[in-house]
């Protein structure tokens, strides 16, 4: 049997080390917002004020703030700034929640209460605040010419500042950060709206350039025209209300739409392979009904993400937005945080008190029968937020169309010690059996026979512990991108008696330790993760793995799989089976995706898992194919 080794821990760390030290390590009173009422400003006010309101979530007193290089000439009196309370921002990656309203008004605003009046007219206030974020209303550059290309290049200034989260630069010799990002920025919630003259300046001049529209996740825009020669970039989802044929025209085009629905008076065209990729068309709207209806039936059904972490475009899929805590699918998602758990500290004092639960409307009313609604423990990798990763993963979309239960706790401070140049192991081995058990005594509707884990980068490694904690309790796993997990020998003698279903996965531009792109397969780490789980599930071992024979994953295969996710990913999986004929071990590699959060990894994830169960009394694994 090939032995399998711990690769070095110091390489690991220094990676994981080096991609967060401006983030506060705090576990303790740790939340995704900030603490700050809604405001409304000029973009001067804004840049002014942003420095200190960011202030509480970096790890120094002394941090010193400058405006984003790209905002340094950005005219006066063009742009107005709404937050909404309690803005996404934390000392982890929160701040990318946040959604980003762009609305373009051809029309001088003498004063903000006269800026702040239209924005109220149109009800866009209130809609943002149901899911928190920002609205810019954006203004001509020059009020005699309107909108030009010169107002195009702005924007994308704007955009390159309000995408740049934790951002760092240097003035005069020193290091300064840009707050621009968590001040008023996010990620790939971004979504406009433009009117008349505001429309045919966004369809001529954003909507034409890959930059800039592949970043937007959908736009309204009611009336506008747009120049015979122009050609809409890349596929977006538009809400076009009273729109001139030949810009109805050239969207449905470019979003290649082959099937239509209606409702009353309005039709949606729409990719039938790929429904993101849509035009809504609606007539006898006032302005308001109109933003309302963008919002509410696109805005927060669509988003974008870079999953190649490229240029634009970035990927368009679904989205499940949270609106005052819920889903339109039906599910209730909360940040809960007590100190239930504060008997497991670490030696620093750290434990496991903040989490987020995603559970079905019907779990949370009782109308669910006992025991019938499988629970995913879910864990975000470093520097991550464990709600940003529970949606940028999939796992929010995939609770409400698969009924399942999400639990994410936040647990990097946890994961192990870090002090003086030395790391030792955390408490997640202690705790978050403890986070299982909790979730199925508090809620009668979970099926402990149906528990799975997964995580993504340091959470693929988090879910090696888990399993080695307690694999009684787990039905089945899938390690995400992450480090092989060490196990000592109490802990592998835990397998004599017990099966662990395991796929783990990775892509093609993933960390180095984890695939080689210019050899074209994986690397050490995850041979060892095979290596490991044939071992525990006592099935046949390679002594070797032939990458030659085998291109990618180095060994015979019992069974496989090859599709496209999303439309733009090809997605390979290889299973090996046991002498019954189960897919016990399982590797997945998607082509292109770079070290990021995808939102089909989580049905990738539940394709294989939901297969399983873990008998309470035997403790057997049970497959159904």
């Amino acid at each position: 049997m090939r032995n399998y080794r711990k690769l070095s821990f110091g390489l690991t760390m220094a990676m994981a080390i080096s991609s967060s030290a401006m983030i506060v390590s705090n576990a303790e009173g740790y939340t995704s917002h900030l603490t700050n009422p809604a405001t409304f400003e000029t973009m001067t006010e804004a840049l002014q004020n942003a420095g200190a309101a960011v202030q509480p979530i970096y790890a120094s007193a002394e941090t010193v703030f400058a405006t984003h290089p790209a905002m340094a000439d950005y005219p006066e009196g063009t742009t107005f700034v709404y937050r909404t309370a309690n803005y996404f921002g934390s000392n982890r990656a929160a701040g990318k929640l946040n959604t980003n309203l762009f609305v373009f008004a051809e029309q001088h605003f003498d004063t903000k209460e006269a800026a702040k009046a239209y924005l109220d007219e149109l009800g866009l206030p209130e809609l943002v605040d149901s899911v928190t974020g920002s609205i810019f209303l954006i203004t001509p550059s020059n009020m005699e010419t309107g909108f030009t290309s010169s107002d195009a290049a702005l924007f994308g200034k704007l955009h390159t500042a309000m995408m740049a989260q934790k951002a760092t630069g240097m003035v005069d010799g020193a290091q300064v950060n840009y707050p621009e990002g968590e001040y008023f920025g996010g990620y790939g919630y971004q979504y406009i709206v433009a009117m008349d003259g505001a429309a045919t300046f966004v369809n001529n001049h954003i909507a034409t350039d890959v930059d800039q529209v592949g970043k937007i996740a959908g736009m309204l825009l009611v009336g506008g025209d747009m120049q015979d020669f122009r050609q809409i970039a890349t596929p977006v989802p538009v809400y076009l209300v009273n729109p001139a044929s030949e810009v109805q025209q050239k969207y449905m085009d470019i979003n290649q739409v082959n099937a239509n629905s209606y409702r009353r008076e309005d039709i949606t065209y729409f990719n039938q392979e790929k429904p993101v990729m849509q035009v809504k068309i609606g007539k006898e709207l006032t302005a308001a009904q109109a933003c309302h209806e963008a919002f509410t039936t696109m805005f927060n059904k669509v988003m974008r993400i870079s999953a190649t972490g490229g240029d634009a475009p970035y990927s368009l899929t679904k989205r499940a937005a949270v609106v005052n805590e819920m889903t339109d699918l039906g599910v209730s998602v909360k940040f809960h945080q007590d100190n239930r758990f504060e008997d497991i500290k670490t030696e620093k004092g750290d434990y496991l008190e903040a989490w987020y639960e995603c559970l079905p409307q019907e779990v949370l009313d009782g109308t669910a029968a006992v025991h019938s609604v499988p629970l995913i423990l879910a864990f975000h990798g470093m520097g991550d937020d464990p709600l940003m990763f529970i949606d940028g993963n999939g796992f929010v979309q995939l609770a409400g169309e698969e009924r399942v239960a999400v639990v994410a706790p936040e647990h990097q401070d946890i994961f192990w010690v870090f002090e003086n140049g030395e790391s030792r192991e955390g408490i997640e081995l202690e705790v978050m059996p403890k986070l299982v058990q909790y979730m199925l005594d508090t809620y009668p509707a979970l099926d402990p026979e149906r528990v799975y884990v997964t995580g993504y980068s340091m959470g693929g490694w988090a879910t090696g512990k888990a399993i080695h904690a307690m694999p009684e309790m787990f039905a089945a796993a899938v390690p995400m991108s992450g480090i092989c997990y060490t196990a000592s020998p109490e802990q592998e003698a835990q397998f004599e008696d017990l099966d662990m279903p395991v796929m783990i996965t990775t892509s093609t531009t993933d960390m180095g330790m984890l695939f080689d792109p210019t050899a074209g397969h994986i690397m050490e780490n995850h041979q060892n993760l095979l290596t490991m789980f044939l071992k525990y599930n006592e099935m046949d071992n390679m002594t070797e793995f032939d990458f030659e024979k085998y291109p990618m994953c180095g060994f015979p295969s019992d069974s496989g799989l090859n599709v496209t996710l999303n439309g733009e990913f090809i997605n390979h999986r290889w299973f090996m089976h046991n002498e019954e004929g189960v897919p016990m071990v399982g590797l997945s590699i998607t082509d292109g995706p770079t070290h990021a959060l995808y939102p089909e990894f989580a049905h990738l994830m539940w394709d294989y898992v939901s297969h399983f169960s873990r008998d309470s009394e035997t403790k057997a694994v049970e497959y159904k194919p």
